[in-house]
């Protein structure tokens, strides 16, 4: 099995407009002038409002940087006044699409089959869908964190095919963590991030689990990266408020330089 190329993914949430977002993206390409995108992926995950913009950015100055969204609905078209299609997307030359963030879930309702439904749409778009998983701090407190992420992972990922597993990205996120300044220790987001792997051995095979790339997300920072990353089991960053500085997200990228 080749070595897993670690992906990190900067997740902009609903912050820069189009043209905060061009300054970003110009920036951080900038900074990332010698970085090696071939050892370490970057994607880029703007508000709606910006792919365009991101895209012709990227595509224009031949920016190594990969294109991604933060959401899609499930259906191709159809009667859903404010969603966006997941063929609109890959239109513009997403790569990646964020599926079932925890802010998501928790604030605007939606579940495992919601995110089921859309992990099979993206795929079936020809884009990846980066599917997240993560439990509470009261679900951690009563010891039911992985009981809780397993559970979601066979039902976001049920009739996902094996093959299309071993191509995706798992993005592990403590819900307790994620903005909060809280981070789980390198050896408790491993921990978590095997039991990940584990989990999909048992659903999709072993080459499924070693092909999968499972992110870390959660108040990653550039001085707590290189620790994250080091674990055998981290594949990757899912960085949200650290990836609106251009600065700071390369230091987050270049980890290991």
């Amino acid at each position: 099995m080749a070595k897993r190329t670690p992906l990190i993914s900067g997740n902009w949430k609903m912050h820069h407009d189009h043209f905060e977002a061009l300054r970003t993206v110009q920036k951080l390409s900038y900074n990332l002038s010698g970085h090696d995108f071939s050892a370490v992926n970057v994607s880029v995950h703007p508000p709606f409002t910006d792919i365009r913009t991101v895209q012709t950015a990227i595509e224009s100055d031949r920016m190594k940087l990969t294109l991604g969204a933060q959401h899609c609905h499930w259906e191709p078209k159809g009667a859903f006044t404010g969603e966006v299609s997941p063929l609109f997307l890959a239109k513009l030359n997403v790569v990646y699409v964020i599926c079932g963030h925890s802010e998501r879930r928790e604030v605007f309702g939606e579940t495992d089959q919601d995110v089921n439904r859309k992990a099979l749409a993206i795929l079936a778009a020809g884009m990846t869908p980066i599917v997240c998983c993560g439990e509470t701090d009261g679900e951690r407190e009563a010891g039911e964190a992985q009981s809780k992420v397993a559970a979601q992972l066979r039902a976001g990922l049920a009739g996902v095919a094996a093959e299309q597993v071993a191509g995706l990205v798992v993005a592990y996120e403590p819900i307790w963590a994620i903005g909060t300044g809280k981070t789980a220790t390198p050896d408790d987001a491993q921990a978590m991030c095997a039991m990940v792997r584990s989990t999909i051995g048992d659903l999709a095979g072993a080459d499924a689990a070693a092909a999968v790339r499972i992110q870390y997300g959660g108040s990653v920072k550039p001085g707590n990266a290189a620790e994250l990353m080091g674990r055998p089991d981290i594949d990757g960053a899912l960085v949200g408020g650290a990836s609106l500085d251009a600065d700071e997200f390369a230091q987050i990228v270049t980890y290991g330089d």
